[in-house]
């Protein structure tokens, strides 16, 4: 098995020739008003995963840079968004990871951000002060290895650079002031909507038992029509 997909570029427009796990809960945004088009896309449930964890960071970060909201209600607030981040991701992928034979990755997704979260919440009430001080590089470090995981999982040069994009930021923070929860925000958010806007490499899929003979033929009929895009392009 080739380790990482070299053949392909790291983000690409989107492909339409969809395999059936891909397909299942597309969503289709054609929004116009009268002939002016406002936003037309596509987007597969992982993408709407990325797109709720970049709002989810977005709204987090940002409240914790400019809005004067005490620790204590941040700390709820930022409880209640992970959850529902968490079990959106579940929920959204279950089928996908699945067929990828990829269920180890969304566990460790889980783990990962259901255990941040539960350590910044005691670092909030229990007034811990070596995590209060360090938020902004636990919450990076903690999605540079998710992305490290997923870029192994899915063999993704891609996941690999968000993965550095991540631990650099880490290394960025001492020379951000008083800005350090906005570049951080700006980092995690910014690098979701990315993904979930843009097709980045990954293996060749899975055929896994949870798919039927006709929905093994169907992606078989999808690659084949992806090879040749690629040939006549």
């Amino acid at each position: 098995m080739t380790v990482l997909p070299l053949s392909q570029p790291l983000l690409s427009e989107k492909q339409e020739e969809l395999d059936i796990q891909d397909l299942q809960g597309l969503l289709r945004l054609d929004w116009k008003i009268g002939k002016f088009k406002l936003w037309s896309g596509f987007y597969t449930r992982i993408d709407q995963v990325f797109i709720i964890w970049g709002l989810i960071c977005a709204g987090i970060f940002l409240t914790a840079q400019f809005l004067p909201i005490s620790w204590y209600t941040q700390a709820i607030v930022w409880s209640v968004l992970t959850l529902v981040g968490t079990m959106s991701m579940v929920v959204f992928t279950w089928f996908w990871v699945s067929v990828e034979r990829l269920r180890w990755l969304l566990y460790g997704w889980v783990i990962l951000m259901l255990g941040t979260v539960a350590l910044t919440d005691m670092g909030i009430f229990y007034g811990w002060g070596a995590v209060l001080m360090h938020l902004c590089p636990l919450w990076l470090t903690v999605s540079a290895v998710g992305y490290l995981l997923t870029a192994w999982g899915v063999r993704s040069r891609t996941f690999l650079l968000m993965a550095i994009i991540h631990f650099a930021g880490i290394a960025v923070l001492p020379y951000c002031c008083g800005w350090q929860f906005l570049a951080t925000g700006i980092v995690m958010a910014v690098s979701l909507l990315v993904l979930a806007e843009w097709q980045w490499d990954m293996r060749q899929s899975i055929d896994f038992d949870v798919l039927t003979l006709e929905q093994k033929l169907f992606n078989q009929t999808q690659q084949e029509l992806r090879l040749k895009k690629k040939e006549n392009f």
